[in-house]
């Protein structure tokens, strides 16, 4: 059977960038939205719309994870059976 990993690992480095982009991008946004010259409604509405987008990504990056984990789960089971199949094929044996 192969003995390649089912999860592709992220370093440490990447994961923490990937927060910190995060975090500067939403503080940026949520700075940007306090300082609007503009009624408190519509500061607030901007507020709303950034968190509902923020949780609309996570949603989606989540989704996008999982689909792409069940095909690669899929495609090592098909890929066990076929190895499977091989191991057992004996071509000189009489049908």
């Amino acid at each position: 059977m192969s003995d390649t990993p089912l999860k592709n690992k992220n370093t440490a480095a990447y994961y923490g960038q990937a927060v910190a982009s995060f975090a500067v991008a939403l503080g940026a946004v949520t700075l940007g939205v306090v300082n609007l010259e503009a009624d408190i409604w519509v500061r607030a509405f901007l507020g709303i719309a950034v968190l509902y987008l923020t949780t609309s990504a996570f949603t989606l990056a989540k989704v996008v994870r999982d689909r792409q984990e069940a095909g690669q789960i899929v495609s090592r089971v098909d890929q066990a059976r076929l190895e499977k199949l091989l191991a057992e094929h004996d071509p000189f044996q009489k049908l």
